[in-house]
């Protein structure tokens, strides 16, 4: 999945952008629920911290996922999470906006997502699929025909005028998506990336003044995890991933 996720990313990121794709050292293969999201958000949180080389931005693939907030507080570069980023860029195209994501459990996750992140107020629903993240990372065609299924819903019934994919594993699915249901469908990855890049350009960076604020310093245990529990035991050049272009890099999180 970390490789899908990269070359949807290096597909839509502007010429002289380079991808570097990180994929944390601990946690589950996927993330369908809760706990595996927590795990997760601690995961990546473990690898941007351990990461080495320079960046600019950093995209974290897992939609709707937490973590976002705690990134923010330890580094000052641009953080942009795939569903605020679908969301923001859907609003922009359309009057109402629904996600297409993979199991039921996961829905409630993207709603909690969205509202506190001030999105909500334009979802028109979270549809879920009924697909597994590995459902969606192993099966391409099955993926298409179920997504389509709950995007015609979503489009007849609850009214949305654009589809939001729900799943960074969806990336790539896009275009087949959009010539069956016939509305806008967007693929967070791609327009994480191309925030992260106009946040870039503009020189902007993370607010220190309050909310996320450098953690005050204190003990503690263990962290980094993965270094406390030697699991980082490649070099970490040998752990960002084949898949680059040139120029600024924008390390996507893939905590999916």
């Amino acid at each position: 999945m970390t490789d899908v996720i990269a070359e949807a990313a290096i597909r839509h990121a502007s010429p002289g952008t380079e991808i570097i794709a990180l994929t944390p050292q601990f946690g589950a293969e996927s993330v369908d629920c809760n706990f595996e999201s927590y795990l997760s958000a601690v995961a990546v949180m473990d690898r941007i911290v351990t990461f080495t080389e320079p960046y600019d931005a950093v995209v974290l693939a897992g939609f709707g996922e937490h973590g976002r907030d705690g990134i923010q507080e330890l580094i000052e570069q641009p953080v942009v999470e795939i569903c605020e980023a679908a969301a923001h860029v859907a609003m922009l195209i359309g009057h109402a906006f629904s996600v297409v994501t993979t199991l039921q459990r996961s829905v409630p996750a993207i709603e909690d997502r969205l509202r506190l992140s001030g999105l909500w107020d334009r979802c028109a629903s979270v549809r879920a699929s009924g697909l597994s993240t590995s459902q969606v990372d192993n099966d391409a065609e099955g993926s298409v025909r179920a997504i389509v299924q709950e995007a015609r819903k979503a489009v007849q019934i609850d009214k949305a005028e654009v589809i939001c994919l729900g799943c960074a594993g969806m990336a790539g699915l896009e275009e087949a998506i959009r010539a069956e249901v016939g509305v806008p469908v967007i693929d967070g990855v791609g327009a994480a990336v191309r925030l992260a890049e106009a946040l870039v350009d503009l020189g902007l960076k993370t607010s220190k003044a309050s909310t996320y604020a450098t953690p005050e310093p204190k003990k503690i245990i263990g962290w980094p995890l993965s270094k406390a529990l030697g699991a980082l035991t490649e070099p970490a050049d040998s752990l960002a991933g084949s898949l680059r272009e040139s120029a600024a890099s924008f390390p996507p999180g893939d905590s999916d």
